[in-house]
């Protein structure tokens, strides 16, 4: 089974999510754990996520995917926001521990300037300080485009992150298929050649979800500019060829194309119509 979800609303409640989900035809999702761009978290319903976990097990969905805000930058050059990170991933973890077993996935952050090396050090420094052993929630590091000072443009970066963390069982990897194509990662000519490079450089063991988007720009444009399935310079013969990829076609896929409700759902159609699983 093609497991295929898309980015849903978590303001008004996880069961509404759960209930959206099945009526796209999705069995899993992507949510912000707050608001995508900063802030505090909304109270947890406990009752609501009970509903939401029974409707989940009764449905047969697959792991979830919650998603740090954007703001939250670990490698910020000012201590505050730096701090800030911190703070937020350690609520997040505790707060995440009420739907246990799933992914928490964040956008490495942004050495503006500092160089890679600082940056990555900030970044493995509040991994070691949020990520605990009793946690069941494992942390993903997405693929990043590589615009500006953006860290996480290349699987050595990411290595290097991993290597850091000393609960590095803890982690894993989101592959963001615009970001890694934008990146210079060719997937649309040579997927079988980029996944055996994340293997030997990060291991494919630690691919845990894939954000499937299209890319309005070229490979190696380092634009980050997501476009709808089919519609984009990625298109849709080779999205078809990585959801049926042996060693991808039965991770999560999250969509996060520039749609509505009703546009995810027309995508979720389409590719389990394309899906050999």
């Amino acid at each position: 089974m093609l497991n295929i979800g898309c980015h849903l609303s978590v303001s008004k409640g996880f069961e509404n999510m759960g209930k959206q989900a099945l009526e796209i035809d999705a069995n899993t999702f992507q949510f912000f754990t707050r608001n995508p761009r900063g802030g505090k978290a909304k109270k947890l319903n406990q009752k609501d996520i009970d509903k939401f976990l029974e409707l989940a097990r009764e449905n047969n969905f697959a792991i979830l995917l919650a998603h740090a805000p954007y703001t939250l930058n670990a490698c910020a050059k000012d201590e505050d926001k730096r701090e800030f990170a911190l703070n937020t991933f350690i609520d997040d973890l505790k707060r995440l521990e009420s739907t246990p077993n799933n992914l928490y996935n964040f956008h490495p952050g942004t050495h503006v300037q500092q160089g890679v090396d600082v940056g990555i050090k900030y970044i493995t420094d509040m991994l070691n300080q949020a990520i605990t052993k009793e946690q069941t929630t494992t942390v993903l590091l997405e693929t990043m485009a590589g615009k500006g000072t953006e860290i996480g443009r290349s699987f050595e970066e990411l290595r290097q992150i991993i290597d850091g963390v000393e609960l590095d069982e803890k982690l894993g990897v989101c592959l963001d298929t615009c970001h890694v194509f934008d990146a210079g990662y060719d997937i649309v000519n040579d997927l079988d050649g980029v996944l055996e490079e994340f293997d030997k450089v990060i291991g494919l063991d630690r691919l845990k979800a894939i954000h499937l988007n299209d890319s309005l720009n070229s490979c190696g444009s380092h634009k980050d500019r997501h476009a709808k399935i089919g519609e984009g310079q990625i298109g849709l013969d080779a999205i078809t060829r990585i959801i049926n990829h042996e060693k991808l076609k039965n991770l999560p896929f999250l969509l996060e194309t520039p749609n509505e409700l009703d546009g995810y759902a027309r995508e979720i159609k389409l590719l389990r119509s394309l899906y050999n699983g």
